[in-house]
């Protein structure tokens, strides 16, 4: 179970402290996260999409904000455990791609690698649904996997959805890596999560998302038609918010470092699935420790992560682009 599309936690590597009293009704209240150590999945390929090996962590050159960093590179992702939760829709358009999904046990477990994993399965639509706990069972992940099925739902509740699998991923006693794959359209629909809480939530667990999305053109199309269309919106925070606005499936696999890819049809699901599992297996794992300031943590706030390898000019380097220090207040979560 190798790297997978949704890679990684490092629990062992990354010290998190997380305080999120419940909220009641306009009920100020403060999130606050702390990561000691963040986890940079990068994938390199050339300009002509051929990966590129056993580059040394010298090579790599790490920016958060602008700022380069001292880039640690682990050696043996292989080894490392995976805890993934398979996400999928099953409203609105959703019912049009699920013969697509016939072979999604065995491409879930081609992706995993063979490392040591846990799968859990949820479906939702207005809301999540837990279809199958944390397993290293090939048969309960089956059986999971066999329960999907469409539903008569106008909503997608994506961000929902994501946000429940990253609380079940946090509550894991255990130190694998975490991991999401999302199996939606582009869109979100409905969510009541507040998406700055969602990709504070992300980087706080070292969450990885790695998205399959219905092509939008046709799927949106008739999703407006029959349900009606519309979307809605202040740094980097305001910027991943209405970003996720647009394409809620793109950029949480972008914030995270996961793969994005989008599909029409049979070809292009299983193409794709099979794409995402090499870029996987074939992933550096970057880390870095923030500079702190003297109160000892890095800056508050969303930090912008960069990758680069001098070596490499032209190469096409995919990595995870933020991540979220200090604390989140009522304000900044309140933006949209």
């Amino acid at each position: 179970m190798r790297v997978i599309l949704f890679l990684l936690l490092l629990s062992s590597a990354v010290t998190t402290l997380a305080q999120e009293p419940p909220a009641t009704g306009d009920q100020s209240y403060t999130l606050k996260t702390q990561s000691n150590v963040v986890l940079v999945p990068t994938t390199v390929q050339t300009k002509h999409g051929e990966m590129i090996y056993e580059l040394k962590p010298e090579q790599f050159v790490i920016e958060d904000n602008g700022v380069p960093q001292i880039a640690h590179l682990d050696v043996d992702t292989d080894s490392l455990g995976l805890s993934l939760v398979v996400v999928v829709q099953c409203s609105r358009a959703a019912g049009f791609e699920y013969t697509k999904l016939a072979g999604l046990g065995t491409m879930v477990d081609a992706v995993a690698g063979d490392a040591p994993r846990e799968v859990a399965i949820v479906t939702y639509g207005s809301a999540p649904l837990l279809l199958g706990k944390f397993s290293n069972n090939v048969d309960s992940m089956s059986a999971a996997l066999a329960q999907l099925e469409p539903c008569d739902d106008p909503d997608a509740s994506t961000l929902d959805a994501v946000s429940y699998a990253t609380k079940l991923l946090e509550a894991r006693q255990n130190h694998y890596r975490h991991a999401i794959l999302l199996i939606s359209e582009t869109r979100d629909h409905g969510s009541k999560a507040k998406p700055a809480e969602v990709v504070a939530a992300l980087g706080r667990t070292n969450t990885v998302v790695d998205s399959v999305a219905f092509g939008p053109g046709k799927t949106e199309v008739m999703n407006d038609l029959k349900y009606g269309g519309g979307s809605g919106p202040i740094g980097l925070l305001v910027m991943a918010v209405n970003a996720l606005k647009k394409n809620a499936a793109h950029e949480l696999a972008a914030l995270s470092g996961g793969e994005y890819i989008n599909f029409t049809t049979q070809k292009g699901f299983d193409e794709g699935l099979h794409q995402l599992s090499n870029h996987v297996h074939n992933y550096y794992l970057l880390s870095f420790q923030p500079h702190a300031e003297a109160n000892g943590q890095p800056a508050s706030g969303m930090h912008r992560i960069r990758v680069r390898i001098p070596d490499y000019p032209d190469a096409r380097i995919r990595f995870r682009e933020s991540y979220f220090a200090g604390e989140l207040d009522s304000a900044a979560a309140d933006t949209n």
